[in-house]
């Protein structure tokens, strides 16, 4: 005869009933929440109503709502309301705030209004993992990539979409009258019927789209979102587009940590600097060697980065149009360092000329006249028909070389800096699932997104400590 496991009658009664804490083992990660906030400052972080009034109504303590979000977003619960339900039955939580339950907008408002005292905490957690030497490799992995914002595509305009729709509904108001013209030639029913409810509401349609235009032409990034208005819309794949943010990443190869990160609403290009600037702040060190890929490639980035002593490893893109003007690509001229001149793939030298601005780069001109007007394979050099192949180099130009060298010696960094970067984004993309960001606005993005990071990061700890290692060096 089989038998199963049976449970205890539920209005069975004890003498003495189990403690809470019984219910939550030693290696809980919730213990380490508890913990980590208890020992920050949050007066000194900026958190609001630290020190309760005498007067008026109690309040909840900002360390309670803390606990709260960080349990929360390691648990892939990000919803106030989720949040506010959780509390009344996960014994976790009910051990982590001590039974307490807050209702969902007061949750919601500890979130909204203490965004830069969170981006304090997720900082703190930072240095923490610094004086746990978990960043003594220095060697950081950049990268972006796209979150899905609170807009959709259909509530954004950019200039393409504003010209189209504008057409669209001009096209139809001509359709309706030049059937009016042939339904009713020349009878007064035409006019009459032009002022119908269809029309009439065509014609509010396009002055609507008309000013709409206007406005998309007077911001400066040339797109309004009207759901959010700081998301923008980017291309995510090579065919696809969505109205979105740009998280910037900065992740330690070796523990995959998230150092440092930030939100922009452009794309990558432009951003090295700020985010390898946030690394050394973070980690309190100035040589540190920076992974990223051919999108963040800024030659004023480069020099930045070697005034400030960070050592950049970005492959260039080549931008030239030669492959499809059919000429010579420019990596075929060979520089002489020496000489100071371009070796043509004829053979030729060509001189150091004149020095000028391009784009705001300082640029020194190659070109050898007499060698070009004579050479027998011209055609395959330059489509001018008269003036010479010119080279142009910047006069920083051996940063370009030297980090060139670098990489071409090392093949392995690019694939690492894939397998460092894409890890963080992936995980942290699944706990938000399909929605990506619940919050509006940029700065309340970024708070968001300082709570997914601390997760995160807080999960890869105890993944690489466990729990009892971890609690101990957050009180030592």
């Amino acid at each position: 005869m089989s038998h199963h496991i049976k449970g205890q009658g539920r209005q069975q009664t004890t003498l003495f009933p189990e403690a809470l804490d019984d219910f939550v083992s030693e290696d809980n990660p919730v213990r380490v929440i508890d913990i980590f906030v208890d020992e920050i400052d949050l007066s000194e972080l900026g958190f609001e109503r630290v020190y309760a009034k005498q007067t008026g109504r109690p309040g909840y303590h900002p360390a309670t709502l803390l606990k709260l979000y960080i349990y929360g977003y390691l648990n892939r619960i990000q919803s106030s309301r989720r949040l506010e339900k959780e509390s009344h039955r996960n014994v976790e939580l009910m051990w982590l705030l001590e039974r307490l339950m807050p209702d969902f907008k007061t949750i919601a408002d500890f979130r909204k209004n203490n965004g830069k005292a969170i981006k304090g905490v997720c900082r703190q957690f930072i240095e923490l993992c610094r004086q746990m030497n978990m960043f003594s490799d220095s060697l950081i992995a950049i990268d972006g990539s796209k979150f899905k914002a609170v807009n959709n595509k259909s509530r954004n305009y950019t200039p393409s979409k504003m010209k189209f729709h504008i057409s669209r509904i001009e096209n139809s108001i001509q359709e309706y009258l030049d059937g009016l013209d042939k339904h009713d030639k020349g009878s007064q029913q035409a006019e009459e019927k032009a002022s119908s409810s269809k029309l009439r509401w065509l014609r509010e349609r396009l002055a609507e789209l008309k000013d709409m235009e206007k406005t998309v032409q007077e911001h400066p990034d040339k797109q309004v979102s009207l759901t959010d208005p700081d998301s923008r819309l980017m291309k995510v794949h090579h065919l696809s587009r969505q109205v979105c943010y740009n998280v910037q990443s900065a992740v330690d190869t070796k523990h995959h940590l998230i150092v440092s990160h930030d939100i922009v609403q452009s794309t990558d290009r432009g951003h090295l600097t700020l985010i390898a600037k946030q690394v050394q702040q973070a980690i309190n060190k100035q040589d540190i060697t920076v992974i990223a890929d051919k999108g963040y490639f800024s030659r004023n980035d480069i020099k930045s980065l070697d005034d400030l002593g960070v050592t950049a490893l970005v492959p260039q893109i080549d931008t030239s149009g030669a492959k499809r003007k059919g000429i010579f690509n420019k990596s075929l001229f060979r520089y002489n360092k020496q000489k100071d001149v371009y070796i043509c793939p004829a053979g030729e030298e060509l001189q150091n000329r004149m020095r000028g601005f391009d784009s705001g780069l300082e640029l020194d001109l190659y070109f050898n006249n007499i060698a070009c007007r004579d050479c027998n394979i011209r055609v395959k050099c330059t489509t001018a028909k008269r003036d010479p192949r010119r080279m142009r180099r910047w006069v920083h130009e051996t940063l370009i070389d030297t980090m060139q060298a670098t990489l071409d010696a090392t093949p392995e960094i690019t694939v690492l800096r894939k397998q460092t970067v894409e890890h963080p984004f992936g995980s942290i993309k699944m706990w938000m699932g399909s929605t990506h960001f619940l919050m509006r606005r940029l700065d309340n993005v970024k708070t968001e997104m300082s709570l997914h990071v601390l997760a995160y990061n807080l999960r890869r700890m105890i993944t690489i400590f466990g729990v009892p290692s971890l609690i101990s060096a957050i009180k030592a």
